[in-house]
């Protein structure tokens, strides 16, 4: 499961600025703002990032950011709205044990490079900070979540997993203990722990522990 590098509100009347998808000119002036902000954010984290840093690294004019993005908040959302439309998608090894483990080791080699952990570690960091960050950061993830889906029915058709089994609550566990080392405890996160994250999940579901307390009952 990859890592960032938000779709408009529901019922909104129009979309959410610089959250269209149009090809051409317009792409390819949405792509370089989204590699200013990654660049900026990496260098100097949200706190130090500007419209001004963006217009001289992007080459579009401030003019143009404050009408189509609003600000920074707004470009910082829409790099994490691109960042979700690529094509990731969940690994396929055969077995819920190899699924589960490449899933962590994918999160836990996203991070042993400090030069590729700076633009994801930067936008945790930013969405303490911006309510809108925060937002579209959620749906980042939701939408990876959802693509992984895929892993644990999978596992229910192979007889690896109970039927019912919540696929978001597994994606979520195998996870969880990686980011809690990254930002919270500040741990270092190599193979070796990736691994151990993946067995325990696997030990969970195999136990039941992610299927619904009325999983299986009567109607």
């Amino acid at each position: 499961m990859n890592d960032p590098q938000s779709p408009p509100e529901p019922g909104a009347s129009s979309p959410a600025p610089g959250s269209r998808r149009p090809g051409g000119r317009t792409a390819r002036t949405r792509a370089a703002v989204r590699d200013a902000v990654l660049t900026g954010l990496a260098e100097h984290g949200y706190p130090a990032l500007t419209v001004e840093y963006v217009a001289e690294h992007s080459g579009v004019h401030k003019t143009t950011l404050y009408r189509r993005w609003g600000g920074v908040e707004g470009m910082v959302a829409d790099a994490l709205a691109l960042a979700g439309e690529d094509r990731w998608t969940a690994p396929d090894t055969g077995s819920l044990a190899g699924d589960l483990r490449a899933l962590a080791r994918e999160v836990a080699d996203s991070f042993a490079d400090p030069a590729r952990a700076a633009a994801p570690t930067a936008f945790v960091a930013a969405a303490f900070q911006s309510p809108r960050a925060a937002e579209s950061l959620h749906a980042f993830y939701a939408e990876r979540f959802r693509r992984c889906a895929c892993v644990v029915d999978r596992a229910v058709a192979r007889g690896e997993a109970p039927a019912g089994t919540d696929a978001g609550a597994v994606v979520r566990a195998v996870s969880a203990p990686l980011f809690l080392r990254l930002f919270v405890t500040r741990e270092p996160v190599d193979t070796r722990v990736a691994d151990q994250a993946a067995r325990t999940v696997l030990a969970a579901v195999e136990a039941g522990a992610f299927t619904s307390e009325d999983a299986g009952a009567p109607a």
